[in-house]
């Protein structure tokens, strides 16, 4: 990555472990796609007044020339995502996912429709 990765955390303190997991699933996504310029992470605890169902939100945000990729996991109600690392886990295998659809379109593997 040619700019430092960027990580927040919204309602929780800075944990050296999280950042930790962070650094290194975001190092393995130069082998996705080598021309990455940017990757913000942020990783969201729930509000404190839930008592069950605290599901951890985390978004990613990587620019890449052309279009940017943006995932955010907090869609369907996954009770997995009550632990942070499952909740970065399935982030981060979807990023590398859209990483993968991204290049398929950069070299035209993927049909486009006549207008």
């Amino acid at each position: 990555m040619q700019i430092p990765l960027q990580i927040s955390f919204r309602n929780m303190d800075p944990s050296p472990a999280v950042e930790a997991i962070v650094r290194e699933k975001a190092a393995k996504l130069d082998r996705f796609f080598e021309r990455i310029v940017s990757c913000d992470v942020t990783i969201e605890a729930p509000h404190r007044r839930h008592h069950k169902g605290k599901l951890y939100k985390v978004r990613i945000d990587i620019g890449v020339p052309g279009k940017d990729v943006h995932v955010n996991q907090e869609g369907p109600k996954n009770q997995a995502h009550e632990d942070v690392n499952v909740a970065i886990r399935d982030a981060f295998d979807a990023a590398v996912r859209q990483l993968e659809d991204h290049v398929r379109r950069l070299r035209g593997d993927v049909k486009s429709h006549a207008s």
